[in-house]
């Protein structure tokens, strides 16, 4: 199998553990000729003859493994390696940023919230995460295997430091960010907040960082690294996992609980009362926080978000700017509006990466969390809810998210783009098509008071169709009208799609 078939979006991910029916093509072998051509990489964009480079795991099986792969690597071709143990993704491009590391680049190995048998690698410079392009760039490097023997100019042998920098720098930063916000120590010693870390990175966060601002941690769960994953999947954006996090934060009436996933770079919430704050109401949270401190800021978020949410941004002095799928998407997006003179503080997706301008756009689900407790402490001072900030948000009475397979997934990618071709042309023709629809086609259908996306994965071999409906049978409706359509493709798998359609 060719390298360049694990590249995943701005990220690498494959299968590491047999099993599932898929073979391993993510092993020790790759990851080495990976970071081989990461560092022969690195070094032509930097142009510097001593190079230093972090790499971190979350508590994936094979992360240990790897991990040590690629410090010898780095070492041996001459680096300066720090060796980061268990992190989350967002202390890794940290990393690059600490005077004291002050590192040129890091790695982040990691396949998020995906099943126990994948693994993964992210990419950090000093600039921020690496984009589509640089990937393939590394993995044509690796195919050619000319960095196989590549050495730093006069470097014999590099040195690798061992150092949990995600307790002893990270943690004490966010800690911190929260009382340099509040102005005073330990803001949060009248809270109870509970986190789930789902068995990933993220079981620092209780300890670390909320008990030393005052917060009552007791009845968090999940919080020791397991790569099986044990529990429940480590996603904010699942909701087998929000629903234990929601019984976890009634059973200890605690005032926030806080989710993350494997990596930490994204996080959900839920309040005191129960209410599940993520997707569209995570980022409607965040959109009141900063149009609290400054109005007429474009908030950017994927295709998949709700006209409920559009609704609420323009209320509350906002202008919702709805882009594509995909954390890099979002946050290029809204770095190209800042560069053109429009003031965009924050870059969202529905999956819960969401990004602050004023953290430099790296999407850090630890860093978020950090700003919600400001905003729990100052509304509990005047004994109101978190949820107050997004109470004029209206949601859908009905949703419906579906992923569409292929029969042959050979070529899909052109397969996918012949179909969204030829439903858009439909959507012309028979609905409304939404103006400025960067990414599949998303109609409008106003028999049925809703909408429906349709769009192309962007890491997996399928589409995905959205639709949400302001009446009780809307979706079920428009989920029929697009089944219709797409019954006539012949490579497409529809039996989910069908089963809703006929489910009474």
């Amino acid at each position: 199998m060719r390298l360049i078939n694990l590249k995943s979006g701005s990220d690498i991910r494959g299968t590491a553990i047999a099993g599932c029916g898929e073979e391993v093509n993510l092993d020790v072998f790759a990851v080495q000729k990976i970071g081989r051509a990461f560092v022969k990489w690195l070094a032509e964009k930097t142009d510097v003859k001593s190079l230093s480079i972090a790499v971190g795991h979350d508590s994936r099986l094979t992360g240990v493994e790897f991990k040590n792969s690629l410090t010898q690597v780095f070492a041996d071709a001459g680096a300066i390696v720090f060796d980061c143990g268990l992190s989350s993704t967002p202390s890794m491009y940290f990393m690059t940023k600490y005077t004291d590391t002050n590192c040129d680049g890091s790695i982040m190995i990691t396949a998020s919230h995906h099943p126990s048998h994948k693994n993964g690698l992210k990419f950090f410079t000093k600039s921020g995460g690496l984009v589509g392009s640089d990937i393939v760039e590394i993995l044509n490097i690796a195919e050619s295997e000319e960095s196989a023997s590549f050495k730093l100019e006069g470097k014999i042998q590099g040195e690798i430091i061992k150092n949990n920098y995600t307790l002893t720098h990270y943690a004490p930063m966010l800690v911190n960010l929260v009382e340099s916000k509040i102005g005073e120590k330990a803001p949060l010693k009248n809270l109870k907040i509970v986190v789930d870390a789902g068995n990933g990175a993220g079981g620092f966060f209780a300890n670390s960082v909320l008990a030393p601002l005052g917060a009552d941690v007791a009845g968090s769960q999940f919080l020791e690294p397991d790569g099986n994953f044990p529990n429940h999947i480590p996603n904010p954006e699942d909701a087998v996992a929000m629903s234990f996090m929601k019984r976890c934060v009634i059973e200890n009436n605690a005032d926030l609980g806080i989710i993350f996933d494997t990596d930490v770079d994204r996080v959900g919430f839920v309040a005191k009362d129960g209410t599940e704050i993520n997707r569209d109401s995570l980022i409607a949270l965040v959109s009141a926080l900063v149009m609290l401190e400054q109005k007429d800021g474009h908030i950017v978020t994927d295709s998949v978000t709700s006209d409920g949410l559009r609704d609420f941004i323009t209320e509350i002095g906002g202008v919702h700017f709805r882009y594509k799928r995909g954390y890099q998407n979002v946050i290029g997006k809204a770095k190209e509006l800042n560069a053109g003179g429009k003031y965009a503080p924050v870059a969202a997706e529905t999956s819960g990466h969401i990004a602050f301008l004023e953290n430099g756009f790296l999407d850090d689900g630890a860093y978020l969390a950090c700003r919600i407790l400001v905003a729990l402490a100052e509304l509990t001072k005047t004994k109101k809810p978190i949820t107050d900030l997004i109470s004029k948000l209206k949601k859908p009475v009905s949703e419906f998210e579906v992923r569409i397979k292929f029969k042959n997934a050979e070529g899909f990618s052109e397969y996918a783009s012949d179909v969204i071709k030829n439903l858009t042309e439909y959507t012309k023709a028979n609905l409304e098509l939404e103006p400025s629809t960067y990414e599949g086609v998303r109609a409008n259908v106003k028999s049925a008071d809703g909408w429906f996306l349709l769009r192309p994965s962007v890491h997996d071999p399928n589409m995905i169709l959205n639709i949400q409906s302001n009446q009780e049978y809307g979706t079920k409706q428009i989920a029929k009208l697009v089944y219709d359509y797409l019954i006539k493709f012949d490579n497409l798998i529809l039996d989910k799609l069908e089963a809703f359609v006929n489910t009474k």
